[in-house]
């Protein structure tokens, strides 16, 4: 049965070896409305109340704690609940974090009437050198002042001044006090050695939860930061493909470009050639993000500085080849995949190069079988400087539909790890009514059921080309 509690005696809780006892003494008067006791678990008018009480309270302040996403508003809620369960005349917060002995900042104060956000505006905190504040925080260690002799000349004195008594409470980084909380009292020993176990774990312990939010806010601010980044490298990126699908004479053109990140690897592109034949180019770049995107743009700056005309397919290729081995490739481990076809008109005739690419699907209306245009296929591009590319010829008419693709489309996955596959491809392709747009979408479609909402791991490029009537 809790005992009634006295106004004019303060009552002390003493925990040793699992076993507990009180004392109490009777306060002057005078001291009655004055006094601040600071306790290990809670202020004294709270040791009357229940266990559940007292654990109540407990759980409200990490309930508030938890609620929070800002450091300056946690450090300043934690602040208002330790003003109720430890009382004290004034708090100071200190950090010697970046400076040296005897440097130190005030970065807390309670007397002050403007917040001050010690991670971001640290400048505008009042830098100190010497006296006893400085003494206490390169001390390392957690101390209890009962009294202590304060010179007029101490650099602290403005927030020292008529403090009799003071608990420094040492918060560690790296196994050093960089920072400290000093609590102090207008009391003459108004603080207990015993307290100082609790309350140097609950400070620390607090102070690495702030410390961790803090590392989370600047984290979020870096990763948004490198994200505008790359959502400009992204911008960049998208500005080297066509910004609209070509009129080609005798060609009806679908095309579909996503990347597994912000930025990726694949390329496409078309070429006018003359006698109104188009060259037709898809790429893809090993790995993924940025350096696949760099790489990507490079592949593209070096295809469109080919000297002269970029034909016959072979000599493209064994360009891009050639440059990419002799300045790129080698010290960075990429390669890059391609498929180079022209197209032409008079004839209705594709003649490609591949350089390690997945070959295109040829459907040919009225054929129940899709071919595979796999003749040509040797080595990607940047594996060695020497390698000669050859060129094939595919005859080709009115109604046939060429499908050009990377291999993100084909190698997509569903919850199982099953490849989505040439098999289906193949399926949604065969129907001659279709336009390629109708197509492109059909394939998108499936691919999202198949895959059941999973995001792309790779980057996906698909190409559908129709011989129509001109």
């Amino acid at each position: 049965m809790a005992r009634p509690f006295c106004p004019n005696q303060i009552e002390f809780l003493y925990v040793i070896d699992k076993r507990s006892f009180r004392s109490s003494y009777v306060l002057p008067p005078e001291q009655r409305l004055r006094s601040r006791v600071s306790m290990a678990l809670f202020s004294a008018d709270l040791l009357s109340h229940s266990w559940q009480e007292r654990l109540q309270a407990v759980v409200e302040t990490m309930q508030e704690m938890s609620r929070q996403t800002d450091p300056e508003a946690m450090v300043r809620a934690y602040g208002r609940r330790m003003d109720t369960l430890f009382p004290a005349s004034r708090r100071l917060s200190l950090s010697r974090r970046g400076h040296v002995s005897p440097e130190f900042r005030v970065t807390r104060y309670s007397g002050w009437t403007r917040s001050i956000n010690p991670w971001k505006q640290v400048d505008q905190l009042p830098l100190l050198q010497g006296g006893l504040l400085s003494e206490l925080i390169y001390g390392d260690q957690p101390v209890v002042l009962n009294q202590f002799p304060l010179s007029a000349n101490d650099p602290a004195a403005e927030y020292l001044e008529g403090q009799k008594s003071l608990m420094a409470i040492p918060l560690y980084d790296g196994g050093e006090s960089l920072n400290m909380v000093v609590i102090t009292s207008e009391i003459p020993g108004n603080f207990r050695e015993e307290d100082l176990p609790e309350r140097v774990w609950m400070a620390n312990l607090f102070g690495r939860a702030t410390q961790n939010l803090v590392m989370a806010e600047r984290l979020d601010e870096a990763y948004k930061a490198v994200d505008r980044e790359l959502q400009v490298v992204a911008d960049i990126q998208l500005s080297l493909l066509p910004r609209q699908m070509p009129t080609i004479p005798g060609l009806a053109v679908a095309a579909h470009y996503q990347t597994s990140r912000r930025a990726g690897g694949d390329y496409y592109d078309f070429f006018p050639l003359p006698n109104d034949c188009w060259g037709i180019l898809i790429a893809d770049v090993s790995g993924h993000g940025t350096p696949a995107a760099v790489m990507m743009a490079v592949t593209h700056c070096i295809a469109h500085t080919y000297p002269g005309r970029p034909t016959p397919p072979s000599e493209l290729l064994s360009h891009l080849n050639h440059h990419l081995t002799s300045s790129y490739t080698q010290d960075s481990g990429h390669f890059v995949t391609a498929f180079y076809g022209i197209y032409n008109p008079a004839e209705k005739t594709l003649t490609y190069a591949c350089a390690g690419h997945n070959p295109p699907r040829l459907r040919q209306c009225g054929h129940s079988e899709v071919l595979s245009l796999n003749r040509a296929n040797t080595l990607p591009l940047g594996v060695t400087m020497d390698w000669q590319f050859r060129n094939e010829v595919q005859q080709l008419r009115t109604g046939d539909r060429l499908v050009l693709y990377t291999d993100g489309i084909i190698e997509a996955t569903n919850r199982r790890g099953e490849l989505f596959g040439t098999e289906r491809l193949d399926k949604l392709i065969r129907h001659c009514s279709q336009n390629p747009e109708a197509t492109l979408n059909d394939i998108l479609e499936s691919l999202q059921h198949y895959t059941e909402g999973l995001p792309a791991a790779d980057d996906r490029t698909l190409l559908i080309v129709d011989l129509i009537s001109p």
